[in-house]
């Protein structure tokens, strides 16, 4: 019986590691002045991680452990609360469950997303941070322990885009004075140029707008439309995941890889310039240009930006 008793956990070892139970972990960090309430969401016939939702205070972090071949997204929750019947809904980003767990239950729009397919072509991983439903915080992704290929590099929107978002865009809060998330087109409009359907619907047809443009130039490595993927797509081999809610601007260099074109891109677009409530830039006019944009990324983000590395 004894010699049966110590061998049994070396029986086990092989299964967990060809089962690959600990594929990768996603580490979670609130640094916003806010609560905050992650909420997860496994794509079809992924198996979920041990929560789908929960709080994070300000200065508070959570690690969740992802089997191999795990996909589906991530995305923050604010400006949640429960009734008098303890039902829980967020202003935004709100998944519909009633609960802090979302339970298969997605995010409504304007979200930042932060989409994952872990072992995919390759045995790569392959994540973005998407703005294509809008925007609803600041979030960054950064790869960490890498031991393989891929550009394995940071990622994200880093900028609170929702004080400069443009008005038939904005979502405000209750009081209504404040803006709390910025729309898609597709979703303000729902019209086929928007929204990359019907004739649209392929990446010949369906370009960038003046829209779309806004959410790419302050934050250019995001998705910005639903065709983005040559500058927005990143790939990593067998590394963990730190995603940030409201991070501060790192300074870092980007690394080489599949993607260079994307690696290459700043985090942060600095050659926007504040003149007088207007947005200007060095990229060229786009197709479908919506109504006129009144549009700024803020004096204040601009100088705290500006004098940091953003290669």
């Amino acid at each position: 019986m004894k010699r049966l008793s110590l061998s049994l956990p070396f029986l086990s070892l092989p299964l967990l590691f060809f089962s690959g139970v600990l594929s990768a972990s996603f580490t979670f960090t609130n640094n916003c002045q806010y609560p905050v309430w992650p909420g997860i969401l496994p794509n079809s016939g992924t198996a979920p991680l041990s929560s789908s939702g929960f709080a994070l205070q300000n200065g508070e972090s959570n690690t969740l452990s992802a089997p191999s071949s795990w996909s589906g997204r991530f995305w923050g929750r604010t400006l949640c609360s429960q009734d008098s019947t303890g039902k829980f809904s967020c202003m935004t980003a709100d998944c519909g469950s009633g609960n802090i767990e979302c339970s298969g239950g997605g995010a409504a729009p304007p979200v930042t997303l932060a989409e994952f397919t872990l072992s995919g072509t390759g045995g790569l991983d392959f994540y973005d941070v998407s703005l294509v439903d809008g925007y609803n915080i600041p979030m960054l992704v950064v790869p960490e322990n890498v031991s393989g290929a891929g550009n394995c590099t940071a990622t994200g929107c880093l900028v609170d885009l929702n004080g400069n978002c443009p008005s038939e865009l904005r979502v405000s809060g209750s009081d209504g004075n404040e803006n709390v998330a910025c729309k898609s087109a597709c979703e303000a409009f729902g019209e086929p140029q928007y929204c990359c359907s019907g004739t649209y619907g392929n990446p010949n047809m369906c370009k960038p707008t003046s829209y779309s443009e806004f959410f790419k130039h302050a934050c250019p490595r995001a998705y910005s439309y639903a065709y983005d993927d040559g500058t927005s797509t990143f790939t990593c081999y067998s590394a963990d995941y730190v995603i940030t809610f409201c991070p501060s601007i790192p300074s870092q260099k980007s690394s080489g890889g599949n993607n260079p074109e994307a690696a290459e891109l700043p985090l942060v677009n600095s050659s926007m310039i504040f003149m007088g409530g207007e947005m200007t830039s060095h990229v060229s006019p786009r197709m479908h240009p919506g109504p006129t944009l009144s549009l700024a990324i803020s004096v204040a983000i601009l100088a705290r930006i500006w004098p940091l590395p953003l290669f």
